[in-house]
Formats: C-alpha cells, sequence, structure tokens
C-alpha cells in the first residue's frame, strides 16, 4: 500500500499520496543525471549537456558579476604644492620679531618659543602670510611705527584664496583636466571654515558644473589629506568613469595664539603656510598616464578623553582662543600608529614577515599563560620577549612620515628601523617648508617624485605616507609607481 506524505510538509493539503516507488524512480533519475554531469566533465568533452547559449549566457553572467563586484582602479594623474612668494618667507630671527610686535607675550613665552624655533628643524625660509608679516614693515602713516598683523576673515580668505587657486590651477594643467571635468571636489582645512565654503570659492573661481559633488572637512587635523583621498576613493567608487580633485591647506592668518600659556604657544613656532591639490581619476584608460596608483588607504580613530583632548582647540584662562597640545599626544600618538600599522601590515608585508608577528604574538601569549599558571616566583625566572616590530621596509620602497616635527620623524625612524634615506623626503620637508598641516606628506611625495638621488624612484614602487591628526587620528595610505 503506498505510503501518504503528510500535511506536516504540506499544510495546504490533507495528504498527498506518492509512493516509495515513485521516489526511488526520481531518485535514480537524478543520480543518473549527475552521474552524466561528471562523466562529461571528466571526459572533457565540453559540458555536452549545455548548448552554446546556456554556456555564453553563464560567462557573461560570471564576469559581468567580477566586474560589478570589483572596485574601479583609483589613478593619481597629478598633483602640485603650493610655492611661496618671496615676501611671505621669513628666517627664525624674522618670526621672533614678528611675535614680540603683537605685544602680548612675557619675555618667558618670547624664551619659550625661541627655543622651540631653534628645535623644531625648520629652515631661514618657510612661509607666513601676508596678513602676518605686514608687521614686519614700517606703517606708511607712522613710519617710526611698524603695521599690526591683520587677523581679520577678509585677511584670511585672502590667504586660501592664494594658496588654493595656485596649487589646483597647477594640477590640472598637469593632468591636462579641465575644470568642467571635476565629479567631485574635496577641500579640507581644519581650523578655517568660512561660509560660503571654501568649496564653493573654488568652484565659483575655476567654473565648475553646478552639479559637481562638493565636500569641505574641516577639524580633522594634520590627517585630513588622507582622509580625503579615502573619502574620493569612496564616492569614485563603483560608479562610471569620474574624477575628482582634493584639496588640501591649513590657514595660518587668524590662528596666531596671543596669550602665554605653554600648552598653546607651540602652533606660533610649528605651523606655516602651504597647500596641495592631487587630480584622482577612476577611469581604466588614465591607468597609460597616471603618475601613481592607490592601493590601500587605512584610517585609525583614537578612543577616550585623552585622544580628543590631546590636540584641542579652547581659550585659556585669559580667553584667549588656540589650540593645545597635551603632554600626552606622543603617547596617544603611537598607540594610534600601532593599530594603524597592525591593519595595514597584512595588505603591504611579505608572508614570512606576517608570520614572525604571529609567531611573536603566539609566544608572548604562552610565556604569558604560564606564568600565570605557575606563579610569580617561576614567572619571573620565564623569558621575556618584546613584541615584533615588523620591518616595512620590506613592503615600501619610499616612507613619506608627516613633518610634524623633527622629534615626530625621529621617533618613527627609530620605531621602524628606518634608515636615513626613508626619513630624508620628510625632513627635508620640514627644513624648507615647516609642518604645513595636512599638505606636508605632499611636499614629501614632491622630494621623491623630483629629486631625490639616495633612494630614487623607480617604476613599481610603493610609497607610504603616514600622518597624524586631532581627534586623535593616524591615517595611511600606500601608492605604486605607474
Amino acid at each position: 500500500m503506498p505510503h501518504i506524505i503528510s500535511h506536516d510538509l504540506f499544510p495546504g493539503d490533507q495528504g498527498v499520496p506518492i509512493s516509495i516507488e515513485t521516489v526511488s524512480v526520481v531518485a535514480l533519475a537524478v543520480k543518473e543525471l549527475l552521474v552524466r554531469l561528471y562523466v562529461s566533465i571528466a571526459e572533457s568533452d565540453g559540458f555536452d549537456i549545455f548548448s552554446p547559449a546556456v554556456k555564453t549566457t553563464a560567462l557573461i553572467l560570471v564576469v559581468g558579476g567580477w566586474m560589478i563586484r570589483r572596485d574601479s582602479p583609483i589613478y593619481m594623474l597629478s598633483f602640485a604644492t603650493f610655492k611661496a612668494p618671496e615676501d611671505w618667507k621669513c628666517d627664525q630671527d624674522e618670526i621672533m620679531t614678528m611675535m614680540k610686535r603683537q605685544k602680548c607675550f612675557t619675555q618667558e613665552s618670547l624664551n619659550f618659543m625661541r627655543r622651540i624655533l631653534d628645535r623644531s628643524g625648520t629652515g631661514p625660509a618657510t612661509a607666513w602670510p601676508p596678513g602676518i608679516t605686514q608687521c614686519l614693515k614700517p606703517d606708511p602713516e607712522n613710519p617710526s611705527d611698524h603695521l599690526m598683523a591683520d587677523r581679520s576673515i577678509d585677511a584670511s580668505r585672502k590667504e586660501a584664496q592664494i594658496v588654493i587657486f595656485d596649487v589646483v590651477e597647477k594640477a590640472l594643467k598637469e593632468a591636462n583636466v579641465k575644470p568642467r571635468d571635476i565629479d567631485v571636489l574635496i577641500v579640507n582645512c581644519s581650523l578655517f571654515s568660512p561660509t560660503p565654503s571654501l568649496c564653493a570659492m573654488v568652484v565659483s573661481q575655476f567654473g565648475m558644473r553646478s552639479d559637481v559633488e562638493t565636500y569641505n572637512l574641516s577639524g580633522m587635523g594634520c590627517s585630513a589629506s588622507l582622509i580625503s583621498v579615502d573619502l574620493a576613493k569612496k564616492l569614485l567608487g563603483r560608479k562610471g568613469s569620474r574624477k575628482a580633485l582634493v584639496v588640501s591647506t591649513e590657514v595660518i592668518t587668524p590662528n596666531l595664539y596671543h596669550g602665554n600659556e605653554r600648552g598653546f604657544l607651540i602652533q606660533n613656532t610649528l605651523f606655516r603656510c602651504g597647500g596641495a591639490a592631487i587630480v584622482l581619476s577612476n577611469n581604466w584608460l588614465d591607468g597609460r598616464r597616471a603618475w601613481y596608483k592607490l592601493l590601500h588607504t587605512v584610517r585609525v580613530q583614537g578612543s577616550g578623553q585623552a585622544a580628543y583632548e590631546c590636540v584641542y582647540e579652547t581659550e585659556d584662562t585669559k580667553g584667549e582662543r588656540g589650540v593645545r597640545l597635551s603632554k600626552d599626544i606622543v603617547k596617544v600618538a603611537g598607540k594610534t600608529m600601532e593599530k594603524n600599522f597592525t591593519m595595514l601590515g597584512p595588505s603591504v608585508l611579505p608572508v614570512t614577515e606576517q608570520a614572525l608577528v604571529v609567531w611573536s604574538i603566539v609566544v608572548r601569549f604562552l610565556l604569558k599563560s604560564i606564568g600565570n599558571a605557575v606563579g610569580e616566583e617561576t614567572a619571573a625566572k620565564l623569558p621575556k620577549v618584546k613584541p615584533y616590530v615588523p620591518d616595512f621596509k620590506r613592503g615600501i620602497d619610499h616612507f613619506c612620515i608627516h613633518a610634524g616635527g623633527r622629534a615626530v620623524i625621529d621617533g618613527i625612524e627609530k620605531n621602524l628601523k628606518l634608515e636615513e634615506y626613508h626619513t630624508e623626503p620628510s625632513r627635508k620637508a620640514l627644513y624648507n617648508y615647516g609642518n604645513t598641516s595636512s599638505s606636508s606628506i605632499w611636499y614629501e611625495l614632491e622630494y621623491i617624485h623630483y629629486e631625490q638621488k639616495t633612494n630614487p624612484l623607480k617604476k613599481g614602487d610603493r610609497i607610504m605616507q603616514v600622518a597624524f591628526g586631532s581627534g586623535f587620528k593616524c591615517t595611511s595610505g600606500v601608492w605604486l609607481k605607474v
């Protein structure tokens, strides 16, 4: 008698009569079909069970799916940096003269700033904006006196226009790209965010399209340029052929601190005028004329109060506005850089280096577990194994370390065991231009691209840019010379 498939499996029916014989016949037919498929594949007779149309359709679907899921490449067509006119450049003595003429600093503060300047690693011709340097000039109405610094919105906007318009014009010309070809515009400037925005200023000046996507980033410090590149990468993404323009700068004019607290005074001696513009494209055809191809971007955001406040814009006890640098900045920067490199490592390091890192972690974990199990006396006799610091020189050929100061460059050189020629671009940028905030890594890449002889750039080389910013952030990017 035939068995009945119950309504537990077919809840809408009272029961479907299916015999065991029927089930056996169906199972045998499926088995024969699978055997035929296996034999067809094994004998390489071209999958005769499928028609040519089916095979062609399947191939098109597989290739199409792969292309849809695959991100477009990001090529750098050009970049340009700002070169200040001669009347913007000041040596250390002129900088100290400008500070004295603010008529707000005590002698102790002036002595402190002088010591910082002497140890900063900056050279004798770094750029200050005309709104500040005008205090070096005599007052036309009273030649025995000098002009006062102009920190107004108009002076600040004038500085931004001179720097940004210059680098945008040079970058577009170098890339042979017209302003109306730009689909995405990103401008980052941490401490000056006027209305209308700096993006609107660029769109108006260069007559860009009305549908250009504009993004104005502020408050992100010296790490903002690579954050802008990362944003451009995501916006270009998988869409059709598009181009992005990234502009990175910092406006000094409104940000000269006029108080006497040491945590704030460092900014007066550290930062200088500078800027960079970068043209990016996701068009495969642009790969033939590109300078570099973007391989990786990694950004790490620190958390906790110490990370949040180590670079902090606020007012001092007398109500003077400025950016306060905390004593925890070195410790916080080290932690965020470690996390960043941990994330970046698997993408750029050879397998042998990664294996040594894993081995170090395993050994340290086992020794810690044994120590917890055997007691303090025996644990004290166990060997101490330091964390293995991978050799990034095996995966990276050139380094652009944010020129935040001599101590920053020295620290990274020591921790990563870099050679002098690896940090040469950073030291040259610091000496020639000072700390230009987010644009400093582009002055370093420019030195590698055009000038460096001790480690000349070759096709196929990989360049890593590393920058730190308020919040606290560490960003990194890896480019391939094409």
